[in-house]
């Protein structure tokens, strides 16, 4: 059921939305080291090696 999926994402992802949100980024990332998984990039460097690669770079 679509709605019981939307509600369970929701669920899972609201408290670290509200936490970014409230404090930023880098607050939330010290606050919950898991959201680092999902940084891709930060000033102007990609941290992630799967994006880098998909783009074509090193």
């Amino acid at each position: 059921m679509p709605h019981t999926a939307t509600v369970a994402l929701t669920n899972a992802t609201l408290p670290y939305v509200r936490t970014i949100a409230e404090h930023g980024w880098r607050a939330a990332l010290a606050a919950h080291p898991e959201l680092a998984h999902g940084l891709t990039a930060d000033a102007g460097e990609l941290l992630s090696a799967e994006v880098a690669a998909a783009h074509g770079y090193s």
